[in-house]
């Protein structure tokens, strides 16, 4: 298996359940949002997963050239790496590849982000917590019946409003079905939004 270090929790509600791909932000790793998995989605086995490129100390899933300025072609290789990870995770845990939905926050959103404009065939869903757009590839992918849940912040210092509108509008361009919800904070979450997701998350049609 690809040398991503990682932990994996099993349903314990039987087969054909889905797995949160849990992807962290800068200096997390792969414990970090096990906790927010398990609130989201009680009964999904969860796959935490830590990014492989150091800012620093800080793990991170792609380099990037300055706050908001992402290094483009590291950027595609992690994705595609990661990608590969994902396949191979998959058959590993016995999983189901039609249900694996990725949960990110920040840097994890936009690799997540990056799957489901590089890889569309790797990720069922997605929630988005403080996306940005990663890249804008040269031909948009099919993502029809793709669900996406972007939760953006209007004060958010990291990530300028028109960049969350920029990627929903790409992913709606490219058939996926999107929820771009605004919240009135910064780059930090809340627990109204969160509660949101994990209503969304029930809902969810997979």
């Amino acid at each position: 298996m690809v040398d991503f270090i990682h932990k994996f929790i099993p349903s314990n509600t039987g087969d054909n359940q889905i797995t949160l791909v849990l992807l962290h932000g800068t200096g997390g790793n792969e414990e970090d949002l096990i906790p927010l998995g398990q609130f989201l989605a009680p009964d999904a086995a969860l796959l935490g997963i830590r990014g492989k490129v150091l800012e620093g100390t800080a793990p991170r899933f792609f380099r990037r050239l300055a706050e908001g300025v992402f290094d483009e072609q590291d950027l595609i290789f992690r994705t595609h790496e990661l990608a590969r990870f994902l396949e191979q995770a998959t058959k590993e845990y016995s999983l189901n590849p039609s249900r694996l939905v990725a949960i990110g926050y920040s840097n994890g959103a936009n690799i997540a982000a990056g799957l489901l404009l590089l890889e569309p065939s790797i990720l069922s869903a997605a929630v988005l917590f403080r996306a940005m757009v990663p890249l804008e590839p040269e031909k948009l992918p099919k993502l029809h019946g793709k669900q996406v849940l972007m939760q953006s912040g209007r004060h958010d210092a990291i990530v300028p409003p028109h960049h969350s509108e920029r990627l929903a509008e790409l992913l709606k361009q490219a058939g996926a079905d999107v929820t771009l919800n605004w919240q009135n904070t910064g780059h930090g979450l809340t627990n109204p939004e969160l509660a949101m997701a994990k209503a969304w998350m029930k809902k969810l049609a997979l």
